[in-house]
């Protein structure tokens, strides 16, 4: 996250004068960009200036910093305040936040556009229940969250009676400051987040290597290297191999040849590294721990590249000995040689020279059309159909290369019995989508009944096609319900794409108007806030005509959860899927292993751990941007709490840390009121406002360095981090990991 900008750097209290310098350099010029030739700043100005999404902020900051009262603001006056927040004591701090508090509840934010107007910083000196209330009310749009006003009067009541000691009926600035000291770290660091354009520059951290030089990337990356550098060398080795049996045949064959033979190779390897059965067989093996069988995607992408790269030399250098042969020969032009079949060319019946150049044509097709530009832009299609023309490419190999099929029999059998198991699975006939729940920021919940002999492990994904979407479409998604859950299968499934656009406007009714959507409130854990698309004779008729086919089920790195002794569980918005299943297969476990006492009645769980799950502890880690994608799965988390509960008191097995990215953190002034009335109400219920659940949501983004510092603290044995969501978290998430020495897994998002 983003360092607030009034903060000092990190790591000092205070600037030093060169920093101070830099910081009023910058204040200075940026100024002078929006104030023009009249060196000042109206309140319009000011609001397009200032980090804020209310205007409410905006206008209270403005009338405090205005300390003439002219309606406008000059550069010394807004020196004046910004360097009293930047250097200022803690008192002057919080007398600045007390009078932003401190407004004439039903009067509103006194107007400022004319000089001379009464000055707002003339407050009443305490502040009432009503100016609370209107302060906290703009606190939670700014942090975008929705709830009743019933939560806010809870709020505004729980803040005002912790913070009145002397129970006057208002709060004075002395209540207040004692008040905030039961918030260290709020008093540490105050600010205001000021404005973007007053922001000093990130530091620039420097190190005396490159990461990937460190002892601590090389050790938890050393299966992918090691993986690597086999499989360079052994391209290596097949090049040198091919290239002696040919020395003295010229210089272009003996590289053709040498490409030929690593073509040989990397057309069949990229088979094998689709094999998504056979991998996914293999995740159950001691192998696992020594191939990166996450990665397979990546390499089979790598391998490509690789290939496209071995036909241009290894055609390049053919097209040079060709021009050469045509040259001494004197008979035969360049072009025969490339566009006739001559026997003993190589190849069936000499036809060495067509079918290179079709292979090579057909590999740009696919390379181009593979790119995400392509594939995520709505055009899947494309994609899918060039990528078929792979039948094509190996037909072409077997008729190019007198050799190929030896490399290529073994992969392609089992390609082959893949693709056939697969093509009777969905021919044995499709699957009824029993239940379509449309949830909030477009999320699909299908509930699809489960094949009599379907068996997946928590985690597992499966190819889903709907044809009343789309006919020949396939797609991954992660299955989000537990394994021990009989009767169905569960998928959530976010519209990003065309296809999962398509699938959600399919279930949606015009005649079923969706409601806005509802603050979660004390009934979310019995009622959320949802769309059922089966109500109604059009929503029945929908789903008989949406019958669906699934291809898998595949393994992802979550399976090594089970098997780890300290377990992170981080997932992004809804990057939440594959811990959804891991999470209720562990409700479940916690069930199966409820002991009850037959005399009073006593129950409690026995340990979790057994030969399928070493597990000691578990860090469960949700970010989401706002309030409304927390109704995702709250229903779950709720469940496991209760669940938790009930076992014997002590450290819990499972612990939940929820982060809500929109609201802004405790150290910004314009929501510590709101930040500090949560945290009061939370511990006064034992559940927390946003979510429901007893496990309080904290505010903007986590700090790494402090999370994975505590869970190197407690020390209950190798810790695993496992990751769902953006691959620009997933960088910043590796770093973190990397530093503490914790393994990481990234499930493709």
């Amino acid at each position: 996250a983003a360092r607030p900008a009034l903060c000092p750097p990190a790591g000092s209290r205070t600037m030093s004068a060169a920093e101070d310098a830099e910081w009023l350099r910058r204040v200075r010029k940026q100024f002078g960009n929006i104030a023009g030739e009249h060196k000042e700043i109206n309140l319009e100005e000011f609001k397009s200036a200032l980090q804020v999404k209310e205007s409410f902020f905006a206008e209270r900051f403005f009338a405090l910093f205005d300390s003439d009262g002219s309606g406008t603001i000059s550069l010394e006056e807004l020196l004046k305040a910004l360097s009293l927040l930047v250097h200022g004591s803690q008192t002057d701090k919080l007398r600045f936040l007390f009078q932003v508090y401190d407004v004439d509840a039903r009067g509103g934010v006194p107007a400022v556009t004319r000089r001379g107007a009464r000055s707002p910083r003339a407050g009443s000196g305490c502040i009432d229940p009503d100016e609370l209330r209107l302060v906290l009310r703009w606190c939670l749009r700014e942090s975008a969250i929705a709830l009743p006003e019933e939560r806010l009067a809870d709020l505004t009541w729980a803040l005002f009676e912790a913070a009145d000691k002397d129970h006057s009926g208002s709060i004075t600035f002395e209540e207040l400051r004692e008040e905030l000291e039961g918030f260290p770290e709020v008093m540490e660091n105050l600010t205001i987040s000021a404005a973007s354009w007053l922001k000093p520059p990130p530091p620039t951290e420097r190190s005396c290597r490159p990461r990937y030089l460190t002892r601590a990337y090389w050790h938890n990356h050393r299966g992918k290297l090691a993986f690597l550098g086999g499989y360079i060398s052994l391209n290596l080795l097949l090049f040198a191999l091919a290239a002696l049996r040919h020395a003295g045949l010229g210089g272009w064959l003996v590289v053709a040849r040498g490409c030929g033979q690593c073509l040989n190779f990397n057309c069949s390897f990229l088979a094998v590294l689709m094999l998504r059965r056979c991998l996914t067989w293999l995740r159950a093996t001691p192998i696992a721990k020594v191939l990166p069988l996450d990665q397979h995607v990546v390499f089979h992408q790598l391998v490509g590249y690789v290939v496209l790269a071995l036909a241009a030399v290894h055609t390049g250098a053919h097209v040079a000995n060709f021009s050469r042969l045509a040259r001494q020969d004197g008979r035969h032009a360049l072009a025969e040689y490339l566009l006739s079949a001559r026997p003993g060319a190589g190849g069936l019946g000499g036809t060495a020279s067509q079918t290179g150049l079709a292979l090579q044509g057909l590999l740009a097709a696919m390379l181009a059309f593979s790119s995400p530009c392509i594939r995520r832009s709505g055009h899947f299609e494309v994609f899918y159909w060039t990528h078929l023309s792979y039948i094509s490419v190996w037909t072409l190999l077997i008729l190019h290369g007198p050799h190929f099929w030896k490399w290529f029999a073994v992969p392609g059998c089992l390609f082959a019995l893949e693709k056939v198991a697969g093509l009777a699975w969905r021919r044995a006939g499709g699957l009824r989508i029993v239940e379509v729940n449309l949830l909030p920021s477009k999320v699909t919940h299908l509930v699809i009944e489960r094949p009599q002999f379907f068996r997946y492990e928590p985690g597992d994904y499966i190819y889903l096609n709907i044809p009343a979407i789309a006919t020949y479409e396939w797609h991954p998604f992660t299955i989000s319900s537990a394994p021990e859950q009989q009767e169905t299968l569960w998928l959530h499934i976010r519209s990003l794409g065309q296809w999962t656009n398509k699938l959600y406007e399919y279930f949606q009714q015009p005649e079923l108007p969706s409601p806005e959507p509802k603050p979660l409130s004390r009934s979310l854990r019995e009622k959320r806030c949802r769309r059922w698309a089966q109500v109604g004779a059009v929503g029945a008729q929908l789903l008989a005509n949406a019958g669906c086919y699934i291809d898998g089920p595949y393994g992802t790195p979550t399976r090594r959860i089970f098997t780890s002794e300290h377990a992170v569980l981080i997932g992004a918005g809804i990057g939440i899927t594959p811990f959804a299943s891991i999470l209720q297969s562990i409700m479940y476990r916690y069930r199966r292993r409820k002991q009850s006492c037959p005399s009073c009645h006593y129950s409690w769980c026995e340990d979790l751990r057994d030969k399928e799950m070493t597990l000691r502890k578990v860090d469960f880690i949700w970010i989401n941007r706002d309030q409304k994608h927390f109704e995702w799965f709250v229903s779950l988390l709720t469940k496991l709490e209760m669940e938790q509960a009930e076992q014997e008191p002590g450290e819990p097995f499972l612990e939940m840390h929820m982060y809500m990215t929109s609201a802004l953190s405790k150290n910004d002034m314009k929501a510590i009121g709101l930040q500090m009335a949560l945290d009061l109400l939370a511990a006064k219920e034992q559940r927390d406002s946003i979510t429901g659940l007893r496990t309080r949501t904290q505010p903007g983004r986590p700090d790494w360095s402090k999370v994975f510092g505590k869970v190197a603290e407690e020390k209950k044995g190798k810790v695993q981090v496992f990751f769902c969501g953006s691959p620009a978290l997933a960088k910043v998430i590796r770093a973190h990991c990397e530093h503490f020495g914790f393994r990481f897994f990234k499930e493709n998002f």
